[in-house]
């Protein structure tokens, strides 16, 4: 019964994200995008609002290599900034000891990340995720709901997708899976669990869900 957990405000906070984001593509283009070019961005995941964000700058879609550019530069503004003797991570410990639990009673745990794959290596390192946990990043050209897809298609179900914000409820949806919220900015008639929850709520809550 594989699991897709969103990683960055579902198991912890890296805060200040969207400013590292912004910062790398001012580095990579000369000229950092502006808050508001931000919000205007409609996808969810890095491959699909840098993408857009290109579109609108300099009138075509953004090729790998340019992804990849990108990938180094957000990754090395994580590690200046999120260290020991700089910011560190708030974890949300009973989230993240749950998820083991159930990686450990036998579901398939994934992480399904908006985040480019090194940047979500660097944050699963970061909150102590287990490294027996898979990982999947944004791809290009993939939605959200789409690396969902690529986390169950070599797994049989009932499936179940957790996070923290609409857009992952809305990519569970898309991809026709159930819904788990994390915290108060999702609400809905899914079930909800706060982030300080322990452990034993969410395993006990995603196996009354998951049969």
């Amino acid at each position: 019964m594989p699991l897709c957990f969103d990683l960055d405000g579902t198991l912890g906070t890296f805060g200040g994200g969207y400013v590292l984001l912004r910062d790398a593509l001012g580095e990579l283009w000369g000229d950092a995008p502006k808050p508001e070019e931000l919000r205007a961005c409609l996808g969810s995941t890095d491959w699909e609002i840098v993408d857009e964000l290109h579109r609108s700058r300099f009138g075509i879609g953004l090729e790998d290599l340019a992804y990849e550019q990108f990938e180094a530069a957000c990754l090395a503004r994580f590690r200046a900034t999120f260290h020991p003797e700089g910011k560190v991570p708030v974890a949300f410990q009973g989230i993240i000891e749950g998820m083991h639990q159930l990686a450990e009673r036998g579901h398939a745990i994934w992480l399904v990340s908006g985040n480019v794959p090194l940047v979500l290596d660097f944050k699963a390192e970061g909150l102590g995720i287990d490294e027996r946990i898979h990982r999947l990043g944004s791809l290009p050209r993939c939605s959200r709901a789409d690396l969902i897809r690529l986390a169950m298609k070599d797994c049989s179900g009932p499936h179940l997708y957790v996070g923290d914000r609409p857009h992952d409820r809305e990519a569970a949806r898309e991809a026709g899976v159930p819904f788990l919220g994390i915290g108060d900015a999702v609400p809905g008639e899914h079930p909800i669990l706060c982030a300080e929850a322990e452990a034993v709520h969410l395993v006990s809550t995603v196996e009354r869900l998951l049969p």
